[in-house]
Parts: structure tokens; sequence; C-alpha cells
């Protein structure tokens, strides 16, 4: 390839591997801020070139909008990537004071999900991200996940959602391939996988990065994948995605994405203690030997 050629990706405004990171807490259930901004600084030197918090693996049901503003302040203050954070409701009012209160604390941008439980029409979505732009000061990105909100944005509301100020990228964990391609392709907004186990092909569909579970203990060797990608190197992009399907199974198989994450990092050192918020539940002993047979068989322990 020549020097013009030479980079097949396209440049990733909010980083190329971004984990979406746990929120550390202590025993009693309240917020480690130490603990983040030691995590924060972990994954940025291990790879990740962008953080997401308050987002599902950080627990954002079980958070308070006062704990949310103080985790994106303590990891801004701890870190020097560019720091999103989940700001999405299923009630649109409650969804626009998250937006207004979050972006002051400093986030360089908001990861706002469709509005679920509800499931409301594609008016109603459109509606939804309507009033967030109205008052977003800073860029955001829609989180498509139907198989959390219960609901599917449609191609159409993509295109209309695209023409928004502030809507500048995705989250698309649809696992829908062809919806990927024809979407970015007809919107033109940044695209990130939103799922572990198919970041290669989404990356051949025009994605530029992940937002991801794996990435807490596996940020260089997805960094290693997205630069073989970039460089046309393919097979070693392959390699390296089948040497990570082990730790996608452990850490996502379950649907446990905050759970056995933190498992992870307490088995790795990266945190003191794996305490959830109910309803969810620290990891129990089988759990935790899932993920250190993952991380053993990714060649990661």
């Amino acid at each position: 390839m020549t020097e013009a050629t030479s980079h097949l990706l396209d440049p990733a405004p909010f980083g190329r591997i971004i984990p979406a990171m746990v929120t550390p807490m202590k025993a009693d259930g309240a917020i480690d801020y130490d603990a983040a901004q030691n995590l924060a600084k972990q994954l940025v030197k291990d790879g990740a070139d962008g953080l997401l918090v308050n987002g599902t693996t950080g627990e954002s049901p079980c958070t308070h909008m006062d704990e949310k503003i103080d985790l994106v302040r303590a990891v801004k203050e701890a870190v020097d990537v560019p720091v999103i954070s989940g700001a999405g409701s299923n009630d649109t009012a409650h969804t626009v004071r998250m937006v207004e209160n979050i972006q002051e604390a400093g986030a360089d941008a908001l990861l706002v999900v469709a509005p679920y439980y509800s499931r409301p029409s594609q008016r109603g979505i459109l509606e939804h991200y309507k009033a967030v732009d109205a008052v977003a000061e800073k860029p955001f990105i829609v989180y498509d996940v139907p198989g959390r909100t219960g609901v599917k944005i449609a191609t159409e509301t993509y295109d209309e959602l695209a023409k928004l100020k502030h809507v500048t990228a995705v989250k698309d964990a649809t696992g829908n391939l062809g919806n990927a391609l024809e979407r970015h392709s007809r919107t033109g907004l940044t695209w990130y996988s939103g799922d572990d186990g198919i970041f290669l092909p989404f990356l051949s569909v025009g994605a530029v990065g992940v937002i991801s579970v794996i990435a807490h203990v596996a940020s260089k060797p997805m960094r290693e994948l997205a630069d073989a990608f970039d460089r046309g190197d393919i097979r070693e992009a392959q390699r390296i995605a089948a040497q990570l399907v082990p730790l996608v199974h452990a850490l996502n198989g379950d649907g446990f994405q905050a759970v056995m994450a933190k498992a992870a990092l307490k088995v790795k050192g990266y945190i003191p203690c794996a305490a959830m918020r109910l309803p969810n539940v620290e990891a129990n002993a089988e759990q935790y030997k899932k993920v250190e047979d993952g991380m053993r068989a990714a060649g990661l322990l």
C-alpha cells in the first residue's frame, strides 16, 4: 500500500478502544472514587484511548445523579483521554436533566440509550432524542441495544437522527452487520461496535472502534487487533479475534457483564473489591472460575 492508502480505519473521535468502565464500590456499596481513578489510569496504561463511565456495565440503573456527576469529575481528573458518560433514561424529562448535569461536570461526550421498557413508536424515539439535542452542548452517541431496551431504531429514524446537531455517533449493539453497513453509509455517523464478539466484523463495515466489556482486561490485544486491521493485516486481526473468543464467552456469555467484568478486574488486581449494588450480586465461585479460565485461555493470565 502507498502512504496515502495505508490506513483502513477512519479517525475515532472518542477513542478506538473504549472500556465501558465498571463503577468500583466498597463492601458497603458506596462508590470508591479513588479506586475508579486508579482503574481509569490502569485501563489507559493498558491501551484504552477513551473511557465510558455511567454505562450499563457501570451499574448506571443503580447509581444516582450526584454519584454520576462525581464519577465523571473523578475520572476526568485522573486521565487525559476522552471520557464519555451515560446519560440515558426511559423518561425523557429525566434524560434531559441528566444530560444538562453530566455535560456540566465535564464529560467530553454523552451516551444516550434509546428509551427502554415503554417501547415508544419511532416518532416517540425521535422526539426523545430531539429533546436531548435541544439541551446538549456536547456531542452525543445514540446507544441502540434492543436486547435491553425492547425497541428497535428504524433505518429511517436514523436518517432523521443524523440531522440533529449534536448526534455524532452510534454505539451499535444490535448484532446486525447489514443494518450497520447501510445506516453508516446513509447517515455518515461515526459507528462503534457495542458487541465484543463481532468487533472485527464491525470494523469491516465501517466501525471505527468498540465500546467494550472485555477491554477491562484486554485493551492491549484489542488495540493490536484494530491496528492490524488498520494496516491491512487481516490475518493477524483474525488471529487476535480468535484468541479473545474464550474471554468474550466468559465475560459476556451469561449476560452478567458488570458482574463478570468486576470479577475479572479483581482477579487482575485492578480493583480491591468486586461488590455490586442489588439487584446484581458479586460473582460466585463458579463465575470466578469461568472468568479465570477465559482469561487464561485468551493468554491474559
